[in-house]
């Protein structure tokens, strides 16, 4: 194939892929869309992969640019190699081909508890100021409002200086009695991490000395600005980096009983081209590829950046979301999630319950938005994954608590089944979560990107827009049984009442 590759698109043929964070773009092809992985991966997940409901897929080990057009797509990808299969039937016959050859199944998945029960973070509650206690009165919190304990992730600040992975003495007295208290309350305990190390700290003295950090195009130890300041950034190319940053981790868990780490950071744009590695050559993409790599040692394990890496066992979450109803927040939950699983992540998370950008939460803590707060919550309980962070029982009346915690408990119901899925999906690599043409082509279901199949036999429909009380569900063939002991029988499309109480979902039952 030429450097710059035109394909007709075939009759109503529609695509997914790229990045994550485009998922409300998705499907291609009806409008323009344009999109560059040479230059960003949106700060979420991403794969030099797009995939056709007709059967087609492009593959290239290298990022690569791309457009839609007057009905052609459009590859722009320098001087790198491109795979273009065709023949495989539809969307599912291309996700299958691309994952066998490109990124085959693992074998292999996250903690079971992850898919099982919630998630609670506590990033938004406790921000830069965690500590024993507060950390302690949250985990007694949720059990105090009926909801079940889960995976429970300490955030940013929990530690020294960054890089000096160590619980900090004044926040932490007895760290090691707190993480046995959290277990003994059902809770697994997640500490944030980065590949980022402070500049004027002992730790950086002691791998500058070794080589181990990021060099910029100069030879000189790279200052990278990030979203808490500058620092020097570890060279995940670098075996003796890497195996420092696991000794590292090893020390929290055998000394304190630490079950597991979200890996944070390792987008693209903290790298450069040029920067001088321990792997020569290495690019940006190589680096978060590398940083993505080392969280295959912990079962117990959380990513937002991503650069390949499909059919792997990491837990994949969703970029921080607005608290809102739109594009921003609520409403790209789904179509993000549903090109996670396209790109090669079943094992995928919506944001934070409510949004995850805490920003929302200090300036406007006093006027949040109750009702999105619930649907929120519902639209990520039949999610692979669902995780709190602003806690519930603060920010809602009694009401519209109560339906949250519902929302939790439902997951936890079907928490087996999830986990099933995640077993199944570490064997085949396929999505856990699905689009409607992922599993029923030939419908013309592909613009649907407010509905998903959990698995191929519970469909789910949950309320996006702000003041709804009923929605539109479609039906795909077969016979369905609902929340609500309704049977339907597809395909059809149905206007559902769905009060503020109700979550819309569907199971498939056997035919007769």
């Amino acid at each position: 194939m030429n450097n710059n590759t035109v394909i007709p698109l075939l009759p109503g043929e529609r695509w997914w892929g790229g990045r994550a964070s485009d998922g409300m773009s998705m499907p291609y092809g009806a409008a323009l869309f344009e999109g560059d992985l040479t230059k960003t991966l949106g700060m979420n997940q991403a794969a030099p992969l797009l995939v056709s409901s007709c059967g087609r897929y492009v593959w290239s080990d290298e990022p690569f640019a791309f457009s839609f057009t007057g009905g052609e797509l459009h590859i722009f990808r320098g001087k790198s190699e491109m795979t273009m299969a065709e023949g495989l039937e539809d969307l599912r016959g291309a996700f299958a081909g691309a994952a066998g050859k490109h990124f085959p199944a693992a074998g292999s998945y996250p903690d079971e508890l992850l898919f099982t029960a919630p998630q609670y973070n506590l990033w938004i509650e406790l921000l830069y100021e965690p500590t024993q206690e507060k950390v302690l009165a949250y985990a007694k919190a949720v059990l105090d409002q009926g909801m079940p304990p889960g995976v429970i992730m300490i955030d940013d600040n929990w530690h020294e200086p960054y890089g000096t992975w160590r619980f900090h003495s004044g926040r932490f007295p007895d760290p090691k009695r707190m993480v046995e208290q959290l277990h003994e309350m059902g809770f697994k305990v997640m500490l944030w991490v980065c590949p980022f190390i402070s500049p004027d700290s002992r730790t950086f003295r002691e791998l500058e000395t070794k080589g181990y950090l990021l060099k910029d195009s100069l030879g000189h130890t790279a200052i990278r600005h990030w979203w808490n300041g500058y620092s020097a950034v570890l060279d995940c190319t670098h075996e003796g980096a890497v195996f420092w940053f696991h000794q590292q981790l090893d020390i929290l868990r055998t000394e304190y009983g630490v079950d597991g780490f979200k890996l944070d950071a390792g987008d693209i744009e903290f790298y450069e081209n040029g920067d001088q590695t321990a792997s020569p050559s290495a690019s940006p993409h190589d680096q978060c590829e590398a940083w993505a790599r080392i969280g295959l040692r912990y079962a117990l394990n959380e990513y937002r950046a991503c650069w390949k890496l499909g059919g792997q066992p990491l837990a994949q979450r969703l970029r921080d979301k607005l608290h809102a109803w739109d594009s921003n927040g609520l409403s790209a939950l789904i179509p993000d999630a549903l090109a996670q699983g396209l790109l090669g992540h079943p094992f995928v998370c919506p944001d934070m319950i409510g949004g995850g950008e805490y920003e929302h939460f200090q300036r406007h803590s006093d006027s949040l938005d109750q009702e999105l707060f619930v649907r929120s919550a519902q639209c990520a309980a039949l999610f692979p994954m669902m995780q709190f962070s602003a806690a519930p029982w603060r920010v809602l009346d009694a009401e519209h608590l109560g339906y949250c915690v519902e929302a939790a408990r439902l997951h936890s119901r079907l928490g087996g089944e999830i986990l099933n899925l995640a077993k199944q999906a570490a064997k085949d690599g396929e999505p856990m979560m699905r689009h409607l043409a992922y599993s029923y082509p030939g419908m013309g279901y592909e613009e649907i990107k407010d509905q998903f199949m959990l698995g191929e036999h519970i469909l789910v429909a949950p309320v996006l827009l702000k003041g709804s009380v009923s929605r539109e569900v479609t039906i795909p063939p077969g016979t369905w049984k609902g929340d609500d002991d309704s049977v339907v029988q597809g395909p059809c499309t149905l206007e559902v009442d769905a009060p503020l109480s109700r979550l819309p979902w569907y199971r498939k039952l056997a035919e007769a």
